[in-house]
């Protein structure tokens, strides 16, 4: 399990789509692995629940969000990057793809991509004869 479990490219935090002329936000995402599964963290802020999909075809993991501001008025100075989310990782088969949960609190993506049953540590009984 690890790096050869899931596949993660890019580290630009803005892009823009091959398929329209739109830009779209890399969110920053950390993943822990556990002998259970992974665990992906998503920061997608300004994101709630109804703007978020997450897709899974043919091994690819794909998150998409609309984001809004929160605030209101006439922009003086802009840091923070407001809009879409977009972001892909490609899975392999050790992950079971359909047991997969998402949880989404205060603008954090929570994923929990358990290991298969075959790819998951166990100790093997020796018997006697």
């Amino acid at each position: 399990m690890g790096q050869k479990d899931i596949s993660v490219s890019g580290d630009h935090k803005v892009e823009k789509s091959q398929l329209s002329d739109e830009f779209f936000i890399r969110p920053a995402v950390d993943i822990f692995e556990t002998e259970q599964g992974l665990t992906l963290v998503a920061d997608l802020p300004g994101v709630d629940k109804e703007e978020l999909t997450i897709d899974l075809d043919q091994g690819l993991l794909t998150v998409q969000a609309k984001g809004k501001s929160q605030m209101s008025g006439d922009s003086i100075r802009r840091e923070f990057l407001h809009g879409s989310f977009y972001r892909q990782f490609q899975l392999s088969d050790e992950i079971d793809s359909e047991n997969i949960a998402a949880e989404m609190k205060n603008g954090v993506l929570t994923l929990l991509l358990p290991k298969s049953a075959a790819a998951r540590p166990r100790r093997i009984e020796i018997k006697t004869t």
